[in-house]
Order: structure tokens, then sequence, then C-alpha cells
């Protein structure tokens, strides 16, 4: 008699206010990685929280080992072994590592807290993915969302584990955590553990995949091996379309001057940081996690305080500005689309309407009273031009799938009609269908002569999308890349200059005349 699948699922379904799952039916085996894809508000996250004992069905089953399987909770379904680790993180950031690692399991003495012990067993659990080199007396709040996603990872590790979902695991890691988490995977498969991996980076999926699931629409489209898939098979299933990457497009003809950072810093975090942005460019920024890229952009948005150095808009040679603080940098015509667009970027239960003009209400008032039916206008052109899927501009942004909660931060930024536009992980959780509407919306927004600046931790991304890459390396810009100079190893390579003690292979800045 064959072995039962580890988990089945049959006919699920979710209906809220409408189906966002239909009749899907699955298999998932021991010792099997089955990739999840599918674009954004596709279901996958919709059937993974059922999965987790999130939220329950509207109607279908799921059997674990050939038995029912009922999760009524998260923790119900931790103790009948089925982990998730989410892309919302859920540690508490005033905790300290060790504390986050191990809040259910932490040793006692006479009621007492044994310090030694919990950080000497939270040392052990983080080398398991690398990263041995964290100090589990750190507060998680003080580490990137990069590290913070591994430490969540290296907690969903933590006691019995039959069946591990991956909810976009390295959205923020670098190749080398990567590297550490896909070999933590392999060992976890040995183990005969079961995972979905749920991933929108169609390489990683082809690297670690047993077999690609694939859903659209809420509804089950197909489930094939792997080796029968290639990337451009999986996007014609995810959007039924095309989509191409451009990594050999021109660069785009450069204006003049928009932004010059000179000699700015803060602490040893980004270390006398120089560089120039020009009007119509998309200048991109890598380096592995900690190397101070979202710090660099925190200070030029006025988020954080530069203990030194200048910010200039337009030449080189004009007046320094102070920009004191996020309010500060939108009045000099500065917009930033945050890492953490649910955190910082984006107030959830408010309506699409609101977050869209939260940054120009100025737009849309009159004598200091808004004008809701110019708002309500000007919003739906917003949502039809960046093909925002949505109700309404009334639905709440915390309804939205996470690729149309990010349109919607590109749309107040829009609305506002920023000069300079920050851009950190702009993609980051978002599927390749609104990936390619993103990228459209940037070729747009410098065709119209704006400068933007991009943070990514994709480097096939900054390739295919940006006219020149910066390379940040332990807080210090060690060398920008002219489009056709670079590839891969060399960005690689500068990257990791700052912290093997070899200089990078060009000068600091070649920074070439704006063609």
């Amino acid at each position: 008699m064959s072995q039962p699948p580890l988990l089945r699922g049959i006919g699920l379904g979710k209906r809220y206010a409408a189906p966002v799952l239909s009749d899907v039916s699955f298999e998932l085996h021991a010792g099997e990685v089955l990739a999840l894809t599918g674009e954004n508000g596709a279901g996958k996250s919709t059937l993974s929280k059922i999965i987790a004992g999130l939220i329950p069905p509207s109607e279908g089953s799921l059997q674990l080992n050939g038995s029912d399987y009922q999760p009524g909770s998260r923790v119900d379904a931790e103790r009948q072994g089925v982990r998730m680790v989410l892309q919302e993180l859920s540690l508490v950031p005033t905790l300290t590592v060790a504390e986050n690692l191990l809040l259910d399991h932490l040793p006692r003495r006479a009621g007492f807290i044994r310090r030694d012990a919990l950080n000497a067993a939270a040392a052990k659990q983080m080398a398991t993915i690398g990263l041995a080199d964290i100090d589990p007396r750190t507060p998680v709040g003080d580490l990137g969302v990069g590290h913070q996603q591994m430490v969540e990872i290296a907690r969903s590790l933590i006691g019995e584990c039959r069946l591990l979902i991956l909810d976009e695991p390295t959205a923020t890691l670098t190749s080398r955590e990567i590297e550490h988490l896909f070999r933590q995977i392999a060992a976890l498969k040995a183990r005969g553990v079961g995972i979905i991996y749920i991933s929108h980076r169609l390489d990683e999926v082809q690297q670690i995949a047993d077999r690609v699931m694939v859903l659209r629409d809420g509804r089950h489209i197909d489930t094939r091996p792997r080796q029968d898939l290639n990337q451009d098979d999986i996007v014609r299933l995810m959007v039924g379309r095309d989509v191409r990457e451009e990594l050999d497009r021109p660069r785009r003809a450069a204006g003049s001057a928009a932004l010059s950072v000179r000699g700015l810093g803060r602490g040893k975090v980004v270390r006398d940081v120089d560089f120039t942005l020009y009007r119509g460019e998309i200048l991109g920024v890598a380096g592995l996690v900690g190397s101070g890229r979202t710090e660099l952009l925190r200070l030029i948005y006025g988020a954080d305080r530069a203990d030194r150095g200048e910010i200039r808009l337009g030449e080189p040679d004009s007046a320094p500005v102070h920009i004191s603080s996020p309010m500060s940098a939108v009045r000099h015509g500065i917009g930033l689309v945050t890492e953490d667009r649910k955190a910082q970027g984006l107030m959830l239960p408010l309506a699409i309407r609101i977050n869209a003009t939260l940054a120009n209400v100025r737009a849309i008032s009159r004598h200091g009273w808004l004008e809701l039916g110019r708002e309500r206008e000007q919003v739906e052109g917003l949502r039809a031009l960046l093909g925002v899927r949505s109700q309404s501009i009334e639905q709440p942004v915390g309804e939205l799938s996470g690729g149309n909660q990010q349109k919607v931060v590109f749309a107040r930024w829009l609305h506002r009609d920023c000069s300079v536009l920050l851009l950190d992980e702009p993609t980051r959780g978002v599927d390749i269908g609104a990936r390619a509407d993103i990228y459209a919306q940037l070729d747009r927004l410098t065709d119209a002569g704006k400068a933007l600046l991009m943070v990514s931790s994709d480097l096939r991304e900054l390739m295919s999308v940006c006219d020149r890459i910066a390379v940040m390396s332990a807080g210090r810009l060690v060398r920008i890349f002219e489009r056709g100079e670079w590839d891969q190893h060399a960005l690689l390579e500068a990257a990791f200059s700052g912290y093997s003690g070899h200089a990078p292979s060009a000068p600091t800045e070649p920074l070439a005349t704006p063609v």
C-alpha cells in the first residue's frame, strides 16, 4: 500500500465579498519542494494561510498524512508540525534575537531566565542558516529587514517541523544568505520535511523546486515537474501573456543634474558617499544587506540625520539644501518608496483614495476644504494608469495584494509629481506581471525627466532597468558602473570588496558626462 501524500487539498475555496480561491486541489509529498507561483492576488497567500491555520476555508478540506486536518489556529497547526514564515514579519522589535527565537522555549531555573543558555541556544540556531555573526543579544529592531527575515526563518525551524511554508523568503536576502537558506532547505528535504515555496523569482523556483503549481485568479491552472517548465512557460501560465526582460536595453539619454551628494555620512553606517544623479536616468544601488544602501536613502530623505556631508539639488555647484525631515524632503521634491510598504509606506486601514493623495493634499483642496469630487477623479486616473486591481478607490489598502499595494505607493508620488524619487526594493514581494507594470511606470517617469535612485537586492533587476549601478560595501560607495561595463561577477566583486580588504577594480566614482 502506497504512502499517502504529506498534505492533500481537496476542492479548497475561500470567499470574502467575492471568491478569492475556488476549487483548488493539490498534493504535497514528504521531502518535496512544491513551488507555488502566480500573480499577486492569484490566491497564493490565501491558500498558504488556510494550510497554516490562519484562516479557515469556505469550502473543501485538507488531509495531513492521510488524516483529516482542520487547524483552528496557527498555534494548532504548529503543534501538528505545520509552520509558516509570512512575508509580514511577526517578530517583536524590542526583544533580542534570542528572545524572539525562543519565546516559547525560554530556559529557566528557579523561575528566572537563564540568559547564558538562552543566548547559546539562539547562536546555535542562527548558525544553522549561516548567521553565526549576529549577536543573539541584539534587539531585532536594530537589524535590517533581510536579517530580520532570516531570524524569522530560524525561529520556524525550532522543534518538530513536518511541513514548512515559505512566503517570499528571499525578497530581501543577498545571494550569500540565499545560498545558506537553500542549503537548509536541502537538509530539511533529506529529513522528509515537505516545503511549499512561494516566490516570484523564477530562477529560484527552477533551482529549488521539485514541482511547480500555478494559480491564476484564485484557480489552480496547472502543476508540473519543474524540469518540464522553463521560465517563459511559467510566466505564460501565471499571467496569460509573454513578459520579457531587457538586459540589453540601451542607456537612457540623461539630462542635467538633479541631485548631488558629497561626503554624506552617518557614523560607520554610511561613510562619505559621493555621487550625482541626473534627470531622465535610473541609478541603481547594489550591495549586501547591511552595506548601507537603505541607510543612504534614509539620509537623503531626512528620515535619519546625517552627521557630515552635503546634498545639492540641481547642478553640483548649487547651494546645499538642508533636509531635516521627510516632510522637508517632500517640500524639496524628493519622494521615497520605502522597503517595507506595510509598516512605513501605507496606512493599511484607510482607502486607496486617501493613501494616494496623502502627500499632496493641497492639490485636492481649496481654502482648507477637501474637494472630494476632484480627489476621486484624480485617483481614478491613477488607478487606471497603474492598473491597480481593486473593488473601488474606497477599498482599504490592507485588503489589496502586495503588488497592488505597491502600485498605490507609486500613485502617491505620481500625484505629488516629485522630481527625484528614491526607490527602496520597489518590487519586493511583487509578481512578474505587476513588476512589468512598475517597470513601465519607471520608463514613463524617466521619459518625463524624473531622476530615480533605486536600491534592489536583485542584480538582474538592476541590470535590466538601470542606466548606472552604484555599489555599496561596508558603508562606502566603492564603484559606479555604466551600462555596458557591468556583469554579475563584477557587481558581486565590488559588493564584497569592503569586507575582504580588496579594493574594487576601478575608481570610486567614474561619473561619465551625461549622454
